[in-house]
């Protein structure tokens, strides 16, 4: 700073209304730093002083860093000072005007600026923010003495108080700027979309995501009426919403609209939105906000999630039911045939009806047709119509919505919806009630269906593969079958051969079993010998291949010395037959069972069957019933007593009529068994 002297000494012959109109004047036009530069410089001016400096104080690092600062008719850019040991130290510690009217370089010999420009007074006043806390100060300085003078003090008091004024309105449009900084950075990085609207419900701002998700970019929308993006009734519902919260008291005008609003984009593509209203009022304008989400991916994902689980749960009770056999063995002209017509008609959609005994492999040829066919990356799910209860099948099939009916505490999809894309397999479709026949029909002619409880329509692409062990043709003309369904189930129906019609097969099936077996009990057991083969050959398995399976099963059990012991497997013991559909192998010499024609098996069979019935009061199922008795399913016995022809006699129909609790009519029985 350069040094210079005055003739007129500082605050002489000052006039007060002059000098305060000059610095009035000066700085009525100005704000901000333009304000400062105008005011120190009139300040000095009419104060005649050397210099004079507005800073702003920054406590951290008590230092300051001045506004404007004007010296010897110039001024000083970027000024910044520590305050430590200097006369500025006093007024911000104190808070208070500070004067040191002369001498200053005496007082302050330790600050080389007060030295080298050769100043000689100073006076100081801080600018305090509303809670008194030091916002800055404002200085003079001159090279000569400043006397106090008590109008000069007031004036100065005045003007700092006017800078402090503007200071504190500088850092108040500072904050307001910086908060409205980021909230139009939140506004804009919203993943909700935003939208603001007037009184007249048109458009006023619009964030990128409300762009997004309106297919409309925010230029198009302001000034627009903001009840076009949505459905007629959603529009209407959303004025009266903010007809309503309009009438509520000014701390409760917002409110939640969950699900409730049908948007429609300007893509045509509608969509479900959760948002929340609210209104406010901006200089005597009406200002409402509209914050939503499309919510369909996050139903859609739901939905996804609750097939998931509801896929995963099927499938941890499909791999607990199946016996680990997922291959069709055998090589005899019946399974060929079965065969040659699932590959024909496992590549196209077109519905199976799988024909047989019990226990002839159905759901395998069914997993069959659905492995070869184009669906096979999707799942195949099976119902088992005979093993659910009648009230809970339609349930099982389409699903429900929560609070359907007792019990349903939560929402579940159906086995048609877990099949969507994939295959669906109906066992023992014969067993389904008349009026769930007509609600499959649909299904399988329009493809759609609804959940229980639900008024919704969902659409499925599903392939029916359906099985039963019934004659179908016969339950039509009993009434108990729809004939419709039948003709949509009967498209192209595979006639399974039981297992005695393909002999040869059972020994390859019986090689298999054993391996499977063994293996997973951890049991070494010899090759099925010749004899085994023989006696497995010569039983009439009425249960099939699966009753097959079970036979090996406990053979494999109560093995002995790696051998099995189908002794005590087969049902009594196994009894061999010479037919010209019997294996042409010769039976060993050692074997001391006796040889008997099939009709003479037949007959034994049929004997069999009628003394465990009589002996059980013609009971089937049950503990006490006669399938118990004889150790096979009742399902195969029924349908041994079918093929056998077995029946009632009149004679035995009336003694059951007139005494059939009798006891000694039951010891009869018992003691003819």
């Amino acid at each position: 700073m350069s040094q210079t002297t005055d003739i007129a000494p500082p605050l002489e012959g000052l006039d007060e209304s002059a000098a305060l109109r000059s610095i009035l004047e000066g700085t009525a036009k100005e704000t901000g730093e333009s304000f400062f530069v105008a005011l120190v410089e009139n300040l000095a001016k009419a104060l005649n002083t050397h210099g004079a400096w507005v800073t702003e104080y920054h406590q951290e690092r008590r230092r300051l860093r001045a506004l404007a600062f004007w010296m010897d008719g110039g001024w000083i850019k970027d000024y910044e000072v520590d305050i430590t040991g200097s006369p500025c130290e006093r007024v911000i510690d104190s808070a208070q005007l500070v004067h040191f009217p002369d001498r200053l370089i005496q007082l302050f010999p330790d600050r080389p600026e007060v030295k080298e420009s050769g100043l000689a007074s100073y006076m100081g006043m801080p600018l305090l923010d509303n809670d008194q806390k030091i916002l800055g100060h404002l200085a003079v300085v001159d090279r000569r003495p400043m006397p106090p003078e008590p109008r000069v003090l007031a004036l100065f008091r005045i003007f700092a108080a006017r800078a402090a004024a503007e200071l504190r309105r500088m850092r108040i449009q500072a904050q307001v700027q910086e908060r409205e900084e980021k909230l139009r950075a939140l506004f804009d990085s919203a993943m909700d979309a935003i939208v603001e609207f007037d009184a007249d419900f048109n458009v006023t701002r619009m964030n990128p995501s409300a762009e997004k998700v309106f297919h409309c970019q925010a230029g198009d929308a302001v000034g627009r009426s903001f009840e076009r993006f949505f459905v007629n009734q959603s529009g209407q519902r959303l004025k009266r919403l903010v007809d309503e919260i309009a009438g509520r008291n000014p701390e409760a005008r917002s409110l939640w609209i969950p699900g409730g609003l049908q948007a429609l984009p300007a893509n045509g593509n509608e969509f479900i939105a959760e948002a929340t209203l609210s209104r406010a009022e901006t200089h005597g304008e009406v200002f409402c906000s509209l914050i939503l989400r499309n919510v369909n991916e996050r139903l859609e994902a739901e939905q996804k999630i609750h097939s998931l689980k509801a896929e995963t749960e099927y499938l941890r009770e499909t791999i607990n039911s199946l016996s680990g056999f997922v291959q069709i063995v055998g090589q005899s002209a019946a399974l060929k045939s079965v065969m040659e017509d699932v590959a024909q008609v496992a590549v196209t959609d077109t519905t199976v009806l799988i024909l047989g005994e019990t226990g002839t492999g159905k759901e395998l040829v069914a997993r069959t047709i659905h492995q070869r066919s184009r669906r096979a990356n999707d799942p195949l799910i099976t119902i088992n119509c005979a093993a659910i209860p009648v009230t809970l099948m339609e349930s099982e099939f389409f699903g429900h919505e929560k609070g359907a009916f007792t019990g349903a505490t939560q929402r579940r999809e159906g086995r048609f919806a877990l099949a969507d894309q994939g295959t669906i397999f109906l066992d023992e479709i014969g067993e389904l009630s008349l009026d769930l026949q007509a609600k499959l029909l649909r299904v399988l002619q329009e493809g759609e269906f609804a959940p229980v409880g639900s008024s919704r329509v969902r659409k499925v692409d599903v392939r029916v593969i359906a099985a039963t062990n019934r004659r179908l043709d016969q339950a039509v003309r009993e009434g108990k079958f729809r004939d419709d369904l039948y003709y949509r189930l009967n498209v192209f129906p595979i006639q399974l051969p039981p297992l005695r019609d393909r002999r040869e097969d059972i020994a390859p099936l019986a090689i298999a079993f054993v391996k499977t077996f063994a293996q997973r009990m951890g049991r070494p057991i010899e090759p099925l010998s010749e004899e085994c083969q023989q006696r497995l050959m010569a039983y009439s398995w009425p249960g099939n291949v699966r009753e097959l399976q079970n036979v090996i099963e406990r053979a494999v059990i109560t093995s002995y010395d790696g051998r099995l012991n189908l002794d005590k497997a087969l049902p009594d013991g196994g009894i061999m037959i010479s037919s010209g559909t019997a294996p042409a192998t010769s039976i060993p010499e050692t074997s001391s069972k006796p040889i008997l024609q099939v009709q003479e098996l037949e007959q034994l069979e049929r004997s069999n069957i009628l003394r465990a019935l009589e002996s059980t009061g013609w009971r089937v199922a049950g503990r006490n019933g006669a399938a118990a008795l004889l150790g096979i399913n009742p399902s195969t016995l029924n349908s041994r007593i079918r093929a056998l022809n077995i029946q009632k006699s009149e004679q035995q129909r009336l003694e059951g009529a007139t005494s059939r609790g009798s006891s000694s009519s039951m010891s009869d029985s018992k003691s003819e068994a």
